[in-house]
């Protein structure tokens, strides 16, 4: 599989118990869909794993890994994240997106300009935010709703985006008085 035709289905976050059993942290749209698409494999498709979800629990599965017989095995896939063939998926719904079809589109602004990369997409949980990395600039992170991302153009690959007001400017700081620690305000 290459890079571009896998998609991340989870991430392995640690061991469970004495027998092998691993901690699975999910990152499908419904949490039981983890296994639903066949046999997950590492980012470079070289290790492929049969994964037997068991238990759901504090946000993760408990599951079983054939092969993995004993803590020592199950603890050496801490952090070990879990691909699928992207063709094993369904195609999403009008709207919809999955994040590996976002990473590195290029985005532009509503005139066309050239503003950057998506890198990364995000969910701190008041909602999705798209990292974009910038040419000589640092990374912004952008709101990924319509209003700031009117334009999501997978067949064409690229986004348009339209920043929140503030988003471009760099931030102020107060100035510090050298003599007295004041700050412009006063304060």
């Amino acid at each position: 599989m290459s890079s571009s035709s896998k998609v991340c289905v989870g991430q392995i976050t640690g061991a469970h118990g004495v027998r092998g059993l691993v901690k699975v942290k999910p990152f499908t749209a419904a949490p039981e869909d983890l296994a639903a698409y066949g046999p997950v494999s590492d980012e470079a498709g070289t290790r492929r794993f049969a994964l037997h979800l068991l238990s759901w629990a504090k946000d993760q599965w408990i599951a079983r890994i054939d092969g993995v017989a004993d803590r020592d095995a199950a603890h050496a896939l801490r952090g070990l994240r879990l691909y699928v063939d992207r063709a094993a998926l369904p195609e999403p719904e009008e709207e919809e997106f999955y994040h590996a079809d976002l990473i590195g589109l290029p985005a532009e602004l509503a005139d066309g300009q050239r503003f950057g990369t998506v890198r990364a997409v995000f969910d701190f949980g008041a909602g999705e935010m798209l990292e974009i990395a910038r040419p000589g600039a640092g990374a912004v992170m952008v709101p990924f709703t319509r209003a700031a991302v009117p334009v999501v153009d997978i067949a064409g690959r690229r986004i348009v985006i339209d920043p929140p007001a503030g988003l471009l400017e760099p931030a102020e700081r107060p100035r510090e008085d050298a003599e007295d620690g004041e700050t412009e305000d006063g304060a």
